[in-house]
């Protein structure tokens, strides 16, 4: 059995000002890192990990790295686990979106397993390369707890897929989680099962989230 801890990044510089990042880099706020910091001291605290591997982009970068330096650990980046390929949208902010490609991102809020960012990848598209990622990840460690660093969009796509067995279109079913919140899933002969989701208590008042309207 193969177990995979699964945080997003802290929050970003794009989160404070409500900007769709998709492949965007950009840095963690100050917020960001402190609940990076957080997050660190209560995987420490709580999980055994052996292995940590993050998106390669900054903000999840970042929040992997703190909890690797916590942990003593080297950190393995993979581009396999980059946020949805946005297209179009970014770099935007959300309520542009809505106004510009108001079909597309309509798509998106109220039925995303089956959306397209315009001009960009498909949340099907992503699921395929995360999913892909997670069990040559998970095959690789057979028998050891693996942290991922990783963001929103992955992270919903994954628990969607485990929890409905591969069907993406229940993604409306499963919520976003929290900056720097950690999600547990796992893999026992060759079935995945979620174990946990959205732990972020230890962030009290500084838990941020997603806005409203995305």
């Amino acid at each position: 059995m193969t177990r995979i801890l699964l945080v997003r990044h802290g929050e970003s510089e794009a989160n404070q000002r409500d900007i769709f990042a998709g492949h965007l880099d950009v840095n963690l706020s100050e917020k960001g890192l402190e609940q990076a910091r957080l997050t660190a001291e209560y995987v420490a605290n709580t999980y055994k990990v052996d292995k940590v591997y993050s998106s390669d982009l900054k903000r999840a970068f970042m929040t992997g790295k703190t909890i690797a330096d916590r942990l003593g650990m080297d950190i393995t980046p993979t581009k396999e686990m980059r946020e949805i390929e946005a297209g179009k949208w970014d770099g935007m902010v959300f309520d542009d979106i809505v106004k510009v490609y108001p079909d597309d991102f309509n798509c998106w809020t109220s039925d995303i397993g089956k959306a397209r960012c315009t001009d960009g990848e498909s949340v099907v598209e992503l699921q395929a390369r995360v999913m892909r990622e997670l069990n040559r990840i998970a095959d690789e460690n057979e028998g050891k707890t693996v942290l991922v660093a990783s963001h929103a969009t992955p992270i919903r796509v994954a628990v969607t897929s485990v929890e409905y067995d591969g069907d993406i279109t229940n993604m409306n079913s499963v919520p976003w989680v929290s900056n720097a919140s950690v999600s547990v899933i796992e893999k026992d002969n060759g079935k995945w099962r979620v174990v946990s989701l959205n732990e972020d208590k230890h962030l009290a008042a500084l838990r941020t989230a997603l806005p409203e309207n995305v």
